[in-house]
């Protein structure tokens, strides 16, 4: 049986994902190729690997057997450009850095300016999202994220510690500090809808005014006067038309790491980006902790 490497490979995405468009997007392809490639799977295999259902494709144990063997594959594959990433000594070419939405917008465009600037052979591709990428399968080369420590299998670099804080906008900071007894309209978040336990005693009226899912919305609430947000320092800080309010006493937050994995870590191009990230960290600590 003689099957190519983009077959095999279409196999394993459709075992993972069990539906032709989960696989063609991670394979970066449309939907009929995927279904192309495995009808010449099959026919390489001469057998059939899938059943087509209402819901989805359910795999054979063939097709889970050429999926194991195509994950052994995928390893190897993913170990050499990571090892081959990692002895690079040029800058230039693809760079692929991941970091929170919110943490990028308020904080690190210098540092992707300055980047770019300093090496304009390297073509920089940013991953916004609060997900956690897989960085053994080279979904990033390098993440920045808030975390307690960087993971085992990670090399990594802390960049800063963070505090968080509550704040408000102008007009009803004035109002908290002129009258502590008044009610207090808190904006929380969904994964945390009560009030903080944590608040100071001069302060004694609080109530869940608004429950989000997002903090560019609680932001925007914030803004508009519609209650207090408790959220990381450096956000609030540079969050236009919030100032901090004494509501909540400034509390330790997760440090914020660059992480990566040990084989690329000594690649140059990964090297001079942090070079750049641990300068503006240094300068601009302070945006951090009260």
């Amino acid at each position: 049986m003689e099957m190519s490497w983009d077959d095999l490979r279409t196999v394993l995405m459709l075992v993972r994902h069990q539906s032709l468009a989960g696989a063609a997007h991670r394979l970066g392809v449309n939907y009929t190729t995927v279904a192309r490639r495995i009808r010449r799977a099959e026919m390489s295999a001469n057998q059939v690997l899938f059943e087509r259902l209402t819901d989805g494709y359910r795999p054979t144990e063939a097709a889970r057997l050429i999926a194991e063997h195509a994950e052994e594959m995928e390893t190897s594959e993913r170990a050499m450009a990571r090892h081959l990433l990692g002895a690079d000594s040029e800058l230039a070419g693809d760079l692929t850095i991941t970091a929170p939405p919110l943490l990028i917008a308020n904080f690190l465009t210098p540092v992707l300016s300055d980047f770019t600037k300093a090496f304009p052979r390297v073509s920089l591709r940013i991953l916004a999202t609060n997900k956690r990428l897989n960085l053994s399968r080279m979904e990033a080369d390098l993440a920045i994220r808030a975390s307690s420590e960087p993971g085992d299998t990670l090399t990594g670099l802390r960049l800063c510690r963070q505090e968080r804080a509550s704040f408000a906008n102008f007009d009803l900071a004035k109002k908290i500090t002129a009258n502590p007894e008044a009610p207090i309209n808190w904006i929380v978040y969904s994964a945390r809808p009560d009030v903080p336990d944590t608040i100071s005693p001069e302060f004694p009226n609080n109530r869940v005014h608004m429950c989000f899912d997002d903090m560019v919305a609680m932001i925007g609430a914030a803004q508009a006067g519609l209650g207090v947000v408790r959220m990381p320092v450096f956000l609030g800080r540079t969050s236009a038309g919030l100032v901090q309010v004494p509501v909540l006493k400034p509390q330790n937050y997760e440090d914020i790491w660059v992480v990566g994995h040990p084989d690329v870590w000594p690649s140059r191009k990964l090297r001079a980006f942090r070079e750049l990230l641990v300068m503006h960290f240094k300068k601009n600590q302070s945006n951090f902790i009260c």
